[in-house]
């Protein structure tokens, strides 16, 4: 496993991928409303990127056919944007998304309400942060890689979640995904020791039900076995001496 860690000029070009990400993604949020399609979303999404001079990531990734992935309610991830998928008051809708700007690429993911949404799936989505921000609470140099693992599985386990086992977090920066991949689930073993200058995307994806997932026939989005609500929260992070850095939430 060859983990990349980027020098000081790579991660200012990380770190000001994450900023326009972050900010991309907090301008998503006002444009979500009931009655609007998954397509409208991906529409906006793009220009939004481009209006940064930036590249969406997502577009034409292993073939799939949006900038955003836009997942509602039961779909944990990879919703294709459709013209005739609406969001209904009472919905909840995953957007993830990324970027590549001056070659560097930045992933961030958010789980929104669509109007009143049921306190229970609020919860859902509230802690499904929290998981995140218990795991990085080890992703510092002289730690190990399922340290964080471990943290986010005690936190969504304490909840009474499901934890999606068919899909991980992983390593980022020159391309997309790189190595480590990044479980949310336990791990019997460590992994391997954290290095300042490591960029890792950080996403647990957490389930009201079971943690068994189901993949449509359209080969990319992929759903809860049991159909219960699903949410989803990810950052691009990196690893320092000290406390981690989180490239992709938007400067206060």
């Amino acid at each position: 496993m060859a983990v990349s860690v980027k020098s000081e000029r790579e991660i200012e070009l990380m770190r000001e991928s994450g900023r326009i990400l972050g900010e991309v993604h907090e301008k998503l949020k006002e444009f979500i409303r009931p009655g609007i399609s998954t397509l409208e979303i991906d529409i906006e999404g793009e220009k939004l990127i481009r209006s940064y001079d930036c590249i969406p990531n997502f577009l034409h990734y292993n073939g799939f056919p949006g900038s955003i992935c836009v997942s509602i309610n039961e779909e944990v991830v990879h919703g294709i944007p459709k013209k005739s998928r609406k969001l209904k008051e009472g919905d909840i809708v995953s957007l993830d998304c990324g970027l590549i700007y001056k070659g560097y690429h930045s992933d961030a993911a958010r789980t929104y309400p669509v109007g009143d949404v049921d306190p229970e799936v609020l919860k859902l989505i509230k802690e499904t942060e929290n998981c995140f921000f218990e795991g990085i609470k080890f992703a510092k140099e002289g730690n190990h890689l399922h340290d964080i693992s471990n943290a986010i599985a005690d936190y969504a386990e304490k909840c009474g979640y499901g934890i999606v086992t068919a899909l991980v977090g992983h390593g980022i920066g020159t391309s997309l995904h790189e190595d480590p991949s990044i479980p949310n689930y336990h791990m019997s073993n460590r992994g391997i020791k954290l290095v300042a200058g490591m960029t890792l995307a950080i996403e647990p994806m957490i389930n009201l039900g079971r943690g068994d997932v189901d993949f449509l026939d359209d080969g990319w989005t992929c759903v809860t076995s049991d159909r219960l609500p699903s949410s989803h929260y990810e950052n691009t992070i990196l690893i320092t001496k000290g406390e981690p850095e989180i490239l992709t939430l938007p400067k206060r």
